[in-house]
């Protein structure tokens, strides 16, 4: 077996962290000893052991000699957990292939430099691509200071999200729904405006076959609420995990019956009459926030859209038409030639149920 084959299996070990690890990133490890696999595992949740620690757990002593296959560089430093790089050179292992360094520029190659010093073998950038594709949103914050934004809308065949009286429940069927799930899932959080809150009372919790509990995370639910008018009856309130309520007036009274109800309120500065979206993800990005999911109406969306700050478009195009009344999906005013068109770039196209499912990232981004 070759050493791309047992980096595939450890990046498909590390996809089983993709709802439970967030913050940290979704990493796994392979060890290998004269063609056996003698050791394997993944990080499966933030303060447990990390992958390696696993591999070696199970492999005991056949790891003395081994190849390590590790998804990301193996951390170097004292935190939560102790560092990787000094359990690998204690338990003997004599060759290491990282898929991609630590992101965090303050202490990449450290990890790589210090098992290199203890005298083992060292092959990076192995299936780099893939690895990176597994953390967009840690590899993201940790370059960049800010998370990554997905945008999830659904459509009709002819582009709209709602009829004109604003009902859309729902545009798509049972299996696309599910999969806004599994989005919600692996995110760190949702965003959405006031304006869904007050025409939907959304719950904007994920709901995922085979996982609950502690098994299962729920992402911070942010609401962009500029005046404060949220109330404090909404269906989010009484739901498991934190909600966050973002708006630009401080020291308001209306924040009260909000806090009372379990919800966090803070005040950023405001751009153009609403909440500065780049002063939003500077924040989730200091709350360890990786992956944003953005949830919400043409006027959100489109104010995302227009900052440059969406980094991922996923669409759910339902076969079904709704006629020239009904709401599209973004509010993108001063569009009014073909030169002034937001261009995308197409990654994928697939069958989601009775559904398409299409993925695009915008080609000018704000990163």
């Amino acid at each position: 077996m070759s050493d791309a084959r047992y980096m595939a299996l450890a990046l498909q070990l590390a996809r089983r962290g993709l709802y439970t690890t967030d913050p940290n990133p979704r990493v796994g490890c392979v060890l290998v000893n004269d063609g056996d696999i003698v050791g394997q595992g993944w990080h499966e949740r933030v303060g447990e052991p990390h992958a390696e620690r696993h591999a070696l757990a199970q492999a005991g002593e056949r790891a003395r000699g081994a190849t390590a296959y590790v998804t990301l560089e193996p951390c170097s430093h004292h935190g939560r957990t102790p560092p990787c790089a000094e359990g690998l050179i204690e338990a003997g292992v004599t060759r290491v292939v990282a898929a991609m360094e630590d992101p965090n520029p303050q202490v990449s190659g450290r990890g790589l430099a210090k098992l290199q010093a203890a005298g083992i073998e060292i092959h990076r950038g192995l299936m780099r691509a893939e690895a990176e594709a597994l953390n967009p949103g840690f590899i993201q914050r940790m370059r960049c200071g800010r998370p990554y934004v997905r945008c999830k809308l659904a459509m009709s065949l002819d582009g709209r999200t709602a009829m004109a009286a604003g009902e859309s429940r729902w545009i798509t069927a049972a299996q696309a729904r599910a999969d806004v799930h599994r989005l919600r899932a692996r995110s760190s959080a949702v965003v959405t405006g006031i304006g869904t809150v007050m025409s939907d009372d959304p719950s904007l919790n994920a709901r995922v076959a085979g996982l609950a509990g502690d098994a299962l995370k729920q992402p911070l639910r942010v609401v962009l609420d500029s005046h404060l008018s949220m109330p404090a009856t909404a269906k989010m309130l009484t739901l498991p995990g934190e909600t966050l309520v973002v708006t630009t007036v401080g020291g308001s009274d209306a924040a009260e019956p909000l806090i009372k109800a379990g919800a966090e309120v803070v005040c950023l500065p405001a751009k153009a009459g609403k909440v500065d979206l780049t002063a939003l993800l500077e924040r989730l990005a200091r709350r360890e926030i990786n992956e944003v999911l953005v949830e919400a109406g043409a006027e959100l969306a489109g104010g995302f859209l227009r900052a440059g700050l969406l980094d991922e478009l996923i669409v759910y195009l339902a076969p079904h038409i709704m006629g020239d009344q009904a709401r599209g999906l973004f509010h993108l005013p001063g569009l009014d030639s073909m030169d002034q068109r937001i261009a995308l770039d197409i990654e994928e196209i697939r069958a989601v149920g009775k559904d398409w499912r299409i993925t695009a990232r915008p080609l000018e981004r704000s990163v």
